[in-house]
């Protein structure tokens, strides 16, 4: 079979859910047992997220073979179980980036380099790149962005040209818009919408499926004036109500027949209902938890939710294998320090110290690491979290005060932290750090190696600076032990402190690898442990009068 494509636009205004809904999508194709992928073209210049920062776009995400990408990477991974990769991210930049190239090599032999027909060419053949391999039989395309804006008009017109070259029954646009809710006249207006989708028909698009976001719902008189006005069928007029949880969104969108639509257009057998028993399962345990713990997420970026993406699902995951809700209580580490940290920590049942660069916050990160370690609460270091852990054990523990990074301070007499040899000559900082999976081998009879049940892993990667192997003697003397190494660089990938409930830190980015299917065992471990941090409390009536009195200091 010919593979199928399918694009999905966004109208009327950003934030719409244009990831979620190609995830949903996908995912009921894939129940329906189709070999279905995802992929993100995202409008911006930079040829990658990897330079961006987490508050300009949210988390960066990094595949196995080390593409920095769009967050919604990490939707379509977690709702279909399946790795991406560099081929399923392409941003202007890249394109922009070949065409150049390609014209300075005399590629185009002599011609006037033009948005139409190079640009186009180039979006197209990124577009069939995965097609192309035989592995998928559908294929959902992302434009980001809204319609309307510069930035996505030579994609628009992409789309235009494969719809064409292509016939209606192997392409197939969907149009994200939203049916916004006036409270002074108790009304939902269709005309954004229909203004949206007169942008589109301007371009040379007529969307085949519109998906409405909406607070309320949509009856079957709007969703007829939609169709009328926007001359779509009226099956084809799909509502997408805000849902609870976006776990919730593949069941809503299966509701609306969404997928049945999407293959009776595309001309394609619909066969049985899509099997969803596991995903139904997992979404009653979440919305049903036993139990509750609350763990503090520590960073410098914790005022934009999407910055620590892929950690706060990964939470969803493993709180749902354990029964249990995880509120994740988000604390900025410049707010922390020695004479407030008690009263921030102990009403916690564990922290996780998260990922970051540069020096800003570091100071109450190592000080919440430091009440972690003292007071036995359970602690989960990523990337910077586990380098801080390093820092602070040598400040406190081996007693080497000014013990550091050099990333944050570069003439330290302790440099327990230091740049990657390889990583000294790197100059261009795009896409030049240690980037996505890598070999580990962790040791026999530790806590991870317990919660991995193996001990030859792989792990995805982001970080220039890696523990000092120069000091490893001291540290596995005083008892926080290197249980995980990369067995061709020697490089420590986890660190374990032997006399404590759960203290790991690993130099990797477990979070990228939590699915619905397969949630991170270190993420389910780590709510164990707070569970058990939990049940501690209870049962020792001081520490739970000492968490009451800090709450309301």
């Amino acid at each position: 079979m010919a593979t199928k494509y399918i694009f999905v636009t966004g109208g009327v205004t950003s934030s719409l859910g244009k990831g979620i809904i190609s995830a949903s999508l996908a995912k009921l194709l894939q129940a329906r047992g189709f070999r279905v992928t995802i992929q993100k073209f995202d409008p911006y210049i930079n040829v990658d997220p990897g330079t961006l920062n987490p508050y300009e776009h949210g988390e960066c995400y990094v595949t196995d073979d080390g593409a920095e990408t769009d967050l919604d990477l990490g939707h379509y991974e977690r709702f279909l179980n399946i790795p991406t990769s560099q081929a399923n991210n392409v941003t202007t930049g890249k394109i922009y980036q070949e065409v150049i190239t390609k014209e300075r090599e005399g590629a185009y032999l002599g011609k006037t380099v033009q948005v139409i027909p190079h640009i186009t060419d180039e979006i197209k053949r990124r577009i069939q790149l995965l097609g192309n391999t035989g592995n998928y039989e559908l294929i959902i395309t992302e434009i980001g962005g809204t319609v309307g804006d510069i930035e996505s008009l030579p994609y628009i017109e992409a789309v235009r040209q494969l719809k064409w070259e292509l016939g209606n029954s192997n392409c197939l646009v969907i149009h994200l818009t939203l049916i916004p809710y006036l409270k002074s006249a108790k009304e939902l207006k269709t005309k954004p919408t229909q203004h949206s989708v007169k942008e589109l028909l301007e371009n040379g698009v007529q969307p085949d499926i519109l998906v409405c976001r909406t607070e309320h719902h949509l009856n079957m008189e709007l969703k007829r004036k939609i169709a009328l006005f926007c001359n779509v069928t009226a099956n084809a007029v799909i509502e997408s109500i805000d849902a609870e949880t976006i776990y919730d969104v593949p069941l809503l969108m299966l509701k609306e027949n969404l997928d049945k639509t999407v293959l009776s257009k595309l001309k394609l057998r619909s066969g049985d209902e899509p099997d969803l028993d596991k995903w139904k399962e997992f979404l009653g345990k979440l919305k049903n938890p036993t139990s509750d713990v609350k763990i503090g997420l520590i960073g410098k970026y914790v005022e934009l939710a999407d910055a620590y993406k892929s950690i706060r699902e990964a939470f969803i995951h493993a709180g749902t294998v354990n029964e249990c809700h995880v509120e994740v209580i988000s604390i900025h580490s410049e707010h922390i320090d020695s004479q407030n940290v008690h009263q921030m920590m102990c009403g916690l049942n564990g922290i996780l110290v998260a990922p970051g660069f540069g020096p800003r916050g570091i100071e109450g990160k190592v000080t919440a690491i430091k009440y972690a370690r003292e007071n036995n609460m359970p602690f989960f270091g990523i990337c910077l979290g586990m380098q801080c852990a390093v820092v602070e054990f040598a400040r406190n523990v081996l007693g080497w005060e000014d013990a550091n990074s050099t990333e944050m301070s570069a003439d330290t007499n302790y440099p327990v932290i230091d740049m990657m040899e390889d990583q000294k000559k790197v100059a261009m900082k795009g896409g030049t750090m240690r980037l996505g999976a890598y070999e580990c081998h962790i040791q026999k009879n530790t806590k991870t190696s317990q919660a991995y049940q193996l001990l030859n892993i792989s792990e995805r990667h982001r970080h220039r600076y890696e523990f000092n192997n120069q000091f490893l003697n001291a540290f596995e003397e005083a008892g926080f032990l290197p249980v995980g190494i990369n067995p061709e660089s020697n490089l420590v990938e986890i660190m374990e402190l032997k006399k404590h409930p759960w203290f790991i830190g690993v130099q990797y980015h477990p979070e990228l690898k939590s699915t619905v299917d397969n949630p991170h065992p270190l993420f389910i471990k780590f709510i164990q442990a707070a569970l058990e941090d939990r049940r501690r409390k209870e049962n020792s009536p001081a520490a739970a009068l000492e968490e009451h009195l800090a709450i309301y200091q």
